[in-house]
């Protein structure tokens, strides 16, 4: 996940959401959280986090979280950032600045993202479970880390907030 923007945008995570960290062994979030609050129920409720702050993020997140998170999981090396800058260029900036990392999620745009740059980095953005901006739904990523690879990648649209 990413941009969750909580209490900003949303005074929670959205149910399924919380299903999802719940089933999962690990668990990444790209930034822009917003409240301490929401890293500290996260932490607690993951099996394992990784994550790092976000643009919008005040020092009592960035005290909590870094910039730049890394892990190797099942053979995979992850990566999580907030920013990796225009669409335009991206996947030439990313193999440079991160030619050690097989798969980086990141945030901020709120549009889903997923493509595999020339040096065959995975990049992948969740999009943003509470504030869909220009797109169709709010949305988060599932995927499995197994044998050195990406497997079982899903985009999940959430349903609408109700107010």
């Amino acid at each position: 996940m990413a941009d969750t923007h909580v209490p900003g945008r949303a005074r929670d995570l959205p149910a399924a959401l919380w299903e999802a960290v719940d089933d999962a062994d690990l668990v990444v979030h790209a930034g822009d959280w917003v409240s301490a609050p929401l890293v500290d129920a996260l932490a607690a409720r993951s099996r394992r986090l990784l994550a790092c702050h976000g643009n919008n993020d005040g020092a009592d997140v960035r005290a909590r979280v870094p910039e730049l998170a890394r892990t190797t999981v099942a053979g995979v090396r992850v990566g999580v950032v907030h920013e990796t800058g225009a669409a335009a260029g991206r996947e030439r900036r990313c193999d440079d600045a991160y030619p050690d990392l097989d798969l980086l999620v990141f945030g901020h745009s709120h549009i889903p993202w997923d493509t595999t740059t020339p040096g065959g980095l995975r990049l992948l953005n969740p999009g943003s479970p509470t504030d869909r901006r220009r797109q169709p739904a709010c949305t988060y990523l599932t995927f499995t880390l197994a044998d050195g690879a990406l497997h079982d990648l899903a985009l999940h649209a959430l349903p609408p907030r109700v107010r």
